[in-house]
């Protein structure tokens, strides 16, 4: 990685492909989400190594839920299995771990296991790793209007701002992403992050996520820095 480089602050993937990739080896599609989770832990690792702060992941959308049941069993399985194998290695890389998503459907021992690593994560600081996990971008914008709607019956408010409507999202905390990052080479956002991405700078690849590691990410990093970012105004020289 070229020292001089614009390191991102907040990188989002869409990690996309895993199916396909197993299904040019032959194998079952569970076998491309674990070879999926490797290429994670590997790009979660480097990802802190080179001062990215904050990563976002695409791991469960709320329409995954239409998949064949033995898929969704066994991604919630391998989701189980991932908090149990990296949580100590996790803690020693300074990530701090946060969820993203609705709780609706999720096993109360998933809930559990989420809650607890969570907890135990809480006072890293070297990296967050945000995993949107049953989450839909749809979904996020209709509960912060609820969420409006309720507070209204007390506080009787009349007129909101952008600002003010993005602390009702899922993770007000963190900063919008500059960098999207989506493999496999397809061109959708796929329902994801609709609200923070307004000014995201996008970078798709056809490598598929399992075959993503250290050198695609140096990739997409040195298209960011190619961008000309000018949020809707001029650069005038």
């Amino acid at each position: 990685m070229d020292k001089n480089l614009i390191i991102p602050n907040h990188i989002a993937i869409i990690m996309d492909g895993n199916g396909r990739w197993a299904k040019e080896r032959g194998k079952i599609r569970l076998e491309g989400h674990r070879a999926g989770a490797a290429s994670l832990e590997k790009i979660l690792r480097y990802a802190g190594e080179i001062g990215v702060k904050y990563l976002t992941v695409y791991a469960f959308s709320t329409e995954n839920w239409k998949r064949p049941q033995k898929e969704v069993n066994g991604l919630m399985d391998l989701f189980g299995k991932y908090l149990d194998k990296e949580k100590k290695n996790l803690k020693k890389q300074g990530v701090k771990l946060v969820v993203t998503g609705e709780k609706e459907n999720i096993s109360p021992k998933l809930l559990k296991k989420i809650e607890d690593t969570q907890k135990f994560l809480e006072d890293c600081e070297k990296i967050t790793f945000n995993i949107a996990f049953n989450y839909g971008g749809r979904r996020e914008i209709v509960s912060a209007v609820n969420k409006i709607l309720s507070e209204n019956e007390t506080k009787k408010i009349e007129k909101i701002t952008e600002e003010e409507f993005s602390k009702y999202m899922y993770r007000p905390e963190i900063p919008d992403p500059e960098l999207v990052i989506r493999t496999s080479g397809e061109f959708r956002i796929s329902n994801f992050l609709l609200w923070e991405i307004a000014y995201s700078e996008f970078y798709i690849t056809d490598v598929f996520w399992p075959d993503f590691g250290e050198n695609e990410l140096d990739k997409a990093i040195l298209s960011f820095n190619k961008r000309d970012r000018r949020y809707g105004g001029l650069n005038v020289k």
